[in-house]
């Protein structure tokens, strides 16, 4: 293992933010340029995703490990979207004196098996475009500036000549695997945020109720989005997470 890519954006106090499945850091770059200013923006590829090795294994606690080994020594605040709620999750579990406060944003935790199985077995065909163009068809239900970043950022040509979203597929149906484990919740000491994306339905009742119990300083919130909210909704899901990281 080289080592992640990490993406930084910004200066000030370090915010590391962990995208989800299929993704890859430079989703962040809009949130933190324009909406996060005050804040050093740390974005990884996560492995198996973007610019980062690709090589196995993909399991949470892998990913956990390569974060702590890529990321400052210094404590940071934490923000996680979907599959990167629940690596946040286990890295807080795991150092929680490295992480000041916690934003999980419609996080990818305790799925139900049946829904993992079907979702991860989508991704075990070969995606693949002819050109730039017919990728971008493919991200057209996205805000069109977002498609233009996703097609700059995590498109590249294979060997054989076909245009490919960077990420392992491999690494994705193990990651709808790692999110039907049990839920576990963030550890009490950690100050958490959870933002639940209104139309997207990914955040169980039982969760919350469960987060609820297990954290001394603990909020939940609602944004009227699809599971992208961070994408779709940057101004209202910036505006939650800087009120709950600067108290």
């Amino acid at each position: 293992m080289t080592g992640l890519h990490v993406n930084s954006y910004g200066a000030g106090r370090p915010l590391v933010a962990l995208h989800g499945i299929g993704g890859h850091g430079a989703r962040w770059r809009r949130l933190a340029e324009r909406h996060l200013d005050g804040f050093r923006v740390l974005a990884p590829d996560l492995r198996g995703h973007g610019r980062s090795p690709h090589d196995a294994p993909w399991n949470v606690d892998t990913h956990v490990a390569d974060l702590l080994a890529a990321l400052p020594e210094e404590r940071f605040d934490l923000v996680g979207h979907s599959y990167g709620g629940m690596i946040a999750v286990h890295l807080a579990r795991t150092a929680p004196d490295r992480v000041r406060r916690l934003v999980l944003l419609d996080p990818g935790i305790g799925l139900d098996p049946a829904h993992a199985r079907r979702s991860a077995g989508r991704y075990l065909r070969d995606v693949s475009f002819t050109d730039p163009a017919e990728a971008r068809a493919d991200r057209a239900s996205a805000p069109p500036e977002a498609v233009d970043a996703e097609v700059a950022d995590h498109l590249e040509r294979g060997a054989d000549g076909r245009w490919r979203w960077r990420y392992e597929r491999a690494a994705v149906v193990t990651a709808f695997s790692e999110m039907a484990r049990p839920a576990a919740t963030p550890p009490r000491e950690v100050p958490t945020l959870l933002v639940v994306a209104a139309r997207a339905g990914v955040v169980r009742p039982g969760y919350v109720a469960a987060c609820r119990a297990a954290v001394k300083d603990f909020a939940v919130a609602e944004l009227d989005a699809d599971h992208m909210l961070y994408l779709d909704r940057p101004k209202e899901t910036a505006t939650l997470i800087r009120d709950w990281l600067t108290p």
